[in-house]
């Protein structure tokens, strides 16, 4: 047996366990999609072909879950990286103790996203709230976060940048420590400022780092779920549902499996497409 072959069949048991876990679930999704499935009218499923796709362009839910997500792409991705940045750069400050910070660092991140969610729920209770209790010190009024839609966004969103920036100064962090303490030294003694440094060498030295940190948070920002369910569970209403939340109801609440895989495939679409992007991105600036 030639070295080739005996390479192919060491790796064809690693390549038959990713395909049956990461693509059959893929393709059973997709093909799914294609069948009038619902639980509800029997158990029978019927072809219908793009039905199910076209449905979902004609549903107002699915436009206004499509809008709540990308509104919170839109806030918390730049959000988390702003936030990321400035927790990045001070982890990397010459503290001589420095695992404070990085235990800071680290224990938002390693919560799990429902029990960020709950807590945040309860910081934002109107009744009962710390965030409440803050406003009517300083002399304001109570304010119904969770019960108006503009409010409850807002909390959602400012709960998922403080849960994720923590990840992405993680990633950055790394960054910054594999850019030459030298470059700092020579532009020091060529007179650069602090903000010299940083715009002219931390900058473009951590755009890698930056970049893949957006590509893990812009993903995941599509799939958000854990943190409005718990905080509001898409309400008041539908104003704080997201498409990975409407899956959901549509699948498991309304046992509609052949209509919630089409949106399950848009979302994985949009994903997809997001991903393609940020890959050409990196890729142009490689050359």
């Amino acid at each position: 047996m030639s070295e080739r072959a005996l390479a192919i069949w060491l790796l064809l048991p690693a390549g038959l366990l990713l395909g049956f876990v990461a693509l059959y679930p893929v393709v059973r999704l997709i093909y799914t999609s294609f069948f009038q499935y619902q639980l509800t009218l029997g158990p029978e499923a019927s072809f219908t072909g793009l039905a199910n796709y076209a449905a979902a362009f004609g549903d107002p839910r699915f436009w206004g879950a499509l809008k709540n997500t990308v509104l919170i792409v839109l806030v918390t991705v730049p959000g988390a990286l702003v936030v990321g940045l400035l927790l990045a750069l001070l982890a990397n400050l010459p503290f001589r103790v420095k695992w404070p910070v990085r235990l800071g660092l680290l224990l938002p991140w390693a919560l799990p996203l429902v029990f960020v969610g709950l807590i945040f729920q309860w910081f934002f209770d109107s009744q009962y709230g710390v965030v409440n209790d803050w406003i009517m010190r300083l002399g304001g009024e109570r304010q119904f976060w969770l019960f108006k839609p503009d409010l409850a966004f807002i909390a959602i969103c400012f709960t998922i940048i403080w849960k994720t920036s923590s990840f992405v100064a993680l990633i950055l962090l790394a960054g910054l420590q594999t850019i030459p303490k030298e470059l700092y030294e020579a532009a020091q003694v060529d007179g650069a400022s602090r903000w010299q440094s940083f715009w002219r060498i931390t900058l473009p030295l951590l755009t890698p780092a930056i970049l893949v940190a957006m590509i893990f948070r812009t993903i995941t920002a599509f799939q958000t779920f854990d943190i409005p369910y718990a905080m509001t569970k898409g309400g008041p209403g539908n104003a704080t549902e997201t498409l990975a939340m409407y899956v959901r109801v549509t699948s498991i609440e309304n046992l509609n499996f052949g209509y919630g895989s089409a949106l399950a495939v848009l979302l994985f679409l949009l994903s997809m497409v997001i991903t393609v992007i940020y890959l050409r991105y990196i890729r142009g600036a490689d050359d």
